[in-house]
């Protein structure tokens, strides 16, 4: 008999784990939205929105032999998943992949993909609208927006506004360096070491005045808050042993379990493994759980098989500023425009992900 796995969450590494264990164990994803968001073309949907129909892809072909529950888990012990209804998903593994949250346009609130459509129209609309634009937290989304923005519309006025004194300060310097000049180059200002005072919202874009740190003011007619992304930890963070870290995320062990329950794997945004809260980690992550719920399936024992091994400081970044310039950290070296381009930067994974959910 299969061993039954439930997965919870769709995201980048739930629905890659999902598919790839689909003719070797009895496979739940439970996942409450209806598509699949893929979060690198969501920022570049606000200057296009014609990419939404390739960025939003339905789960329904995903799976030839399991099940996709669209459903939102409550709760989780060591025979299974409960539902928001009281019903119970019974494995025998369990993965908890339930991701991230960020700002509005870049991600649903909740699972209203609906709502996401219709944000998107909206604030494209007051981009276009708009004269001046603040963009506070220079983190991968921040950068990527500013340098999409630049990109499709020259004539904006552009601040980014970052509270380190350099873009990306965990990563080799050259990187942020080169990222900067490029940035500037195409007209953004970026305000170094300042933090902006009493923000309007920090789930949504609008507009107003902004005081920094330093205490100047300063008027945009669209701001948009990209500070960062919280794990959406909280079916976890009850779990006996569960302790949270930055960002809400959850500390797991050797072999990526959050808990004492010894059937319970977490990993991706949601897990502090070692590793940032970006695709590239997740593509570390994900052929380690692959061959580790393999193995475990096969009969070895969790502590016969190789503790899971972070990228640590030599974690790649792929950072593009549009769909022609950016830059790369490659583990061993920075590259430039045309290797940042060809990786990332033409088709931001568009394709790799549609193919992955059979919609080409």
């Amino acid at each position: 008999m299969s061993k039954r796995i439930a997965i919870v969450g769709g995201g980048y590494l739930g629905a890659d784990l999902a598919k790839s264990l689909d003719d070797t164990a009895d496979i739940t994803l439970i996942e409450p939205r209806s598509h699949f968001v893929h979060a690198p073309a969501m920022i570049r949907a606000v200057v296009d929105p014609s990419l939404l129909d390739r960025a939003l892809i339905p789960y329904d072909r995903l799976l030839s032999r399991g099940r996709v529950l669209r459903d939102r888990a409550s709760g989780i012990d060591a025979n299974g998943v409960t539902l928001a209804d009281g019903q119970k998903v019974e494995a025998d593994y369990i993965v908890v992949a339930t991701g991230s949250s960020n700002a509005t346009p870049f991600k649903p609130v909740g699972d209203d993909i609906d709502g996401l459509r219709q944000a998107n129209q909206r604030i494209h609309g007051q981009l276009k609208a708009a004269q001046s634009i603040g963009i506070v937290g220079a983190g991968a989304v921040g950068i990527e927006l500013a340098g999409e923005i630049a990109f499709a519309m020259p004539d904006k006025k552009i601040t980014l506004i970052s509270d380190n004194d350099r873009l990306f300060p965990t990563m080799p310097e050259k990187l942020g360096t080169a990222l900067a000049g490029k940035l500037r180059d195409a007209g953004v200002t970026i305000e170094f070491g300042q933090r902006a005072e009493d923000l309007q919202s920090l789930t949504e874009p609008f507009s107003g005045r902004l005081k920094l740190s330093d205490g100047s003011e300063h008027g945009f007619d669209l701001i948009f808050p990209v500070l960062g992304s919280r794990a959406s930890s909280a079916l976890v963070t009850g779990l006996p042993g569960a302790q949270t870290s930055g960002a809400n995320r959850v500390k797991v062990d050797a072999w990526l379990r959050p808990s004492s329950l010894p059937n319970v794997f977490a990993a991706g945004d949601v897990a502090d493994a070692g590793d940032g809260m970006t695709i590239v980690a997740i593509s570390r992550e994900l052929p380690w759980l692959k061959a580790t719920l393999k193995g475990l399936m096969a009969g070895k024992q969790l502590e016969e098989i190789k503790p899971y091994k972070p990228w640590g400081s030599k974690a790649p970044i792929l950072v593009p500023l549009g769909p022609k310039r950016g830059n790369s950290f490659l583990s061993l070296f920075t590259a430039g425009d045309f290797v940042t381009r060809k990786l990332k930067g033409k088709d931001l994974f568009i394709t790799k992900y549609n193919k992955l959910l059979k919609r080409d």
